[in-house]
């Protein structure tokens, strides 16, 4: 799996582009995020078969559901013991355009942060061989359709720095945000976009330090795991994604393993952190979403 390759979404045609296309509509972002550009790259008829066992997992009103309890979990924990940053347009030099800009773009990284936590960790066990669904469930909302209101039209496409770009003011902040999460290097995007404003990101982190450092963190990522794990452990909807399953559309055993190692990786790696970390940016800017269902 060469991570190094992307398939761009202007580059995209055919079905791979409709998949593109589905993909911004059932996540309700207008962002094709990096893991499908890499997997299309990689092993497109993977990421077809994969596209389709995944995406009844995020067309339920219990999806919908899990979207605001693990938005909850992150932001109630931390609320319980300390202020939020907030951050006014004038507080950071932003022009009346750039703040819509940047508050738009901030509110498509809230939106995809609970739908790649539930992706990662449902590909993950599939590919692992661990049950899917266990105790389906039985209320209207398993089987009902996501809300077409939640999440609608909100956000705007991310646009990023490349990290040799980003201001040199940003060194040391930047080496903190790696050293945080746990990045040898690169950066994540959510950074790279707030990169291009680079007195928020500054005062940003420094402003979250304490947060970001405390049991209150710690207790919200826990907290956005265990709604992420309850939602997954109740699908109504079973993905086919077994080791057995890959190889029976003639997958070779090291594709499986290396699709296998990509999203332990995922699951378990600094996205960890970096996902949690998404909402408590976009409160920052007055544009989490919904709350209470």
């Amino acid at each position: 799996m060469d991570t190094s390759r992307q398939l761009f979404e202007g580059e995209a045609i055919g079905w791979q582009r409709g998949i593109y296309d589905d993909i911004r509509s059932t996540f309700r972002a207008p962002i094709v995020n990096w893991i499908w550009r890499t997997l299309m790259a990689n092993d497109p008829d993977f990421t077809r078969y994969l596209w389709g066992q995944v995406k009844p997992v995020f067309d339920t009103r219990a999806f919908a559901r899990c979207t605001i309890r693990y938005r909850d979990a992150v932001l109630s924990p931390i609320e319980d013991e300390f202020d939020l940053p907030s951050y006014r347009r004038d507080e950071i030099g932003a022009t009346p355009a750039e703040f819509r800009e940047l508050r738009g773009q901030l509110a498509t990284y809230d939106i995809v942060a609970p739908r790649l936590a539930v992706l990662f960790d449902v590909v993950h066990r599939g590919l692992s061989g661990d049950a899917l669904g266990q105790d389906p469930g039985d209320d209207r909302a398993a089987t009902a359709p996501f809300p077409d209101w939640l999440d609608a039209d909100r956000g705007r496409s991310p646009t990023l720095l490349d990290i040799d770009d980003i201001a040199p003011q940003l060194r040391s902040t930047v080496d903190a945000i790696q050293a945080f999460h746990g990045f040898d290097d690169g950066l994540p995007s959510i950074y790279r976009t707030l990169a291009q404003w680079p007195d928020l990101l500054e005062h940003l982190w420094a402003d979250a330090d304490p947060i970001l450092t405390s049991d209150a963190f710690d207790r919200a990522c826990a907290g956005a795991d265990g709604v992420v794990g309850r939602y997954v452990d109740d699908l109504a909807y079973t993905p086919r994604l077994a080791p057995d399953d890959l190889r029976s559309m003639g997958l070779a055993d090291d594709r499986v393993e290396a699709l296998a190692d990509l999203f332990e990786t995922f699951r378990y790696g600094p996205v960890e952190t970096v996902l949690p970390g998404l909402p408590v940016w976009a409160a920052a800017l007055d544009v989490a979403g919904e709350r209470g269902l």
